[in-house]
């Protein structure tokens, strides 16, 4: 009605032409932020992020309880099908027990058909199915375009990078040393336990410790003869590098930001 509207008034263009030129003058009510809660023991969100050094670029598996947002990381050269599957069977062990569900988003090498046999029923990977069914845990994904359904995972990749990538990378700077996956993965465990699990969380207002302990109580228990098994992360050394040395100045961070005057 509208477009006749201005046909009328002496347009000659074609309605598509119209619709992409005032597109960005429409005025759109700002979506609600829901914010998504689930009970103890009901879901982990799971993601990968990509870090960047230079040239260098690491990948990082993020594993978070919906519950008590603890969080477990593991670093990675890659991303693929065995990258994700070692680092959810090293964050159910790591966090000593099964959540009901695991939440995804449309990652390939996971999600092999979205809808697949029906709204809402999706094809698979099938490792990751047998991983599933042996653990004991359902497989979810986000709606496409809702990236907000699994935001206490995404969140965590921002405070990950800042608070403690940026140091780690900057104290090995100081050294003559690189980032890499070995030295990720060797100071992340004791950064986890010390810092990160140990903070109070703005949402919760508790810290995550003290929630991550509570929760554990209602996680379903890890399969028969693999309770004990450690992972990458907790076999670190806790104290490989003292917490004095990721004080740096400021000089360094602009550097490694690669901030400009």
């Amino acid at each position: 009605m509208l477009f006749r509207e201005i046909q009328a008034k002496g347009y000659e263009g074609k309605e598509g032409i119209l619709k992409n030129y005032i597109r960005p003058f429409k005025i759109t009510p700002d979506e609600p932020i829901r914010r998504f809660e689930t009970p103890a023991g009901q879901q982990l969100q799971v993601d990968f992020t990509t870090i960047r050094r230079g040239r260098r670029k690491l990948k990082a598996f993020v594993a978070t309880l919906g519950y008590s947002r603890a969080t477990y990381v593991r670093f990675s050269e890659y991303e693929r099908q065995e990258d994700w599957l070692a680092g959810i069977e090293d964050a159910l062990h790591y966090f000593g027990g099964v959540p009901k569900e695991l939440l995804f988003d449309n990652a390939k090498c996971i999600m092999i058909e979205r809808d697949a046999y029906g709204e809402g029923l999706h094809r698979w990977n099938a490792r990751l199915l047998e991983m599933a069914k042996d653990y004991g845990f359902s497989l979810k994904a986000c709606r496409p375009y809702r990236a907000k359904t699994k935001g206490k995972v995404e969140r965590f990749n921002g405070y990950l990078k800042h608070s403690f990538i940026t140091p780690l990378a900057a104290t090995l700077k100081q050294a003559g040393l690189e980032l890499d996956v070995a030295a990720a993965n060797a100071q992340v465990g004791p950064w986890l336990h010390d810092v990160a699990n140990q903070r109070i969380h703005a949402t919760t207002g508790e810290q995550l410790q003290l929630l991550l302990d509570k929760e554990r109580f209602d996680l379903q228990a890890l399969p028969d003869g693999v309770a004990c098994r450690p992972t990458s992360t907790s076999q670190a050394q806790r104290h490989a590098m003292p917490l004095e040395s990721l004080q740096h100045p400021l000089s360094v961070y602009d550097q490694l930001l690669e901030v400009r005057p």
